[in-house]
């Protein structure tokens, strides 16, 4: 497996459903947090310094395709790679799949901006950062 993609799973529960049974569309958003969470995780060499530094990656796009209804007890994959590192901002590329038969749930690509927490203010991807991230990209 290519170690720049991330994979995560999780069991779908009832409480993820919507009235018609299958998973409401708000809760792809959490599955998917999910798998940004266990990429970065994953990339602690990344995620540390900027949390030392003050500095956090910030979403300000998301666009999610829904492709296949999921339901209770569908076992998901969450697969998330970096897909494009500009100089102000950058793209996070994430599909959901069932288990089992690989079918895709949905895709979802997330631009993110690197954030100074202190003056509050986006700061430019460059320096080591940039080459780390460039390192990490799968289109």
């Amino acid at each position: 497996m290519d170690p720049r993609i991330s994979r995560t799973t999780l069991r779908v529960r009832g409480y993820h459903l919507d009235g018609y049974g299958h998973v409401n569309n708000t809760r792809y958003l959490e599955f998917l947090e999910e798998g940004r969470w266990a990429y970065f995780d994953e990339h602690s060499d990344l995620s540390a310094p900027l949390q030392q530094a003050g500095i956090a990656l910030v979403a300000v796009n998301i666009n999610i395709d829904y492709c296949a209804a999921a339901v209770a007890g569908d076992d998901l994959e969450i697969r998330s790679r970096l897909s494009a590192i500009g100089t102000r901002s950058g793209k996070m590329t994430q599909e959901i799949h069932r288990l089992g038969d690989d079918t895709l749930i949905s895709r979802a690509t997330l631009t993110f901006v690197l954030l100074d927490m202190r003056s509050n203010q986006p700061q430019p991807i460059d320096g080591p950062l940039r080459d780390k991230l460039l390192s990490l990209v799968l289109e």
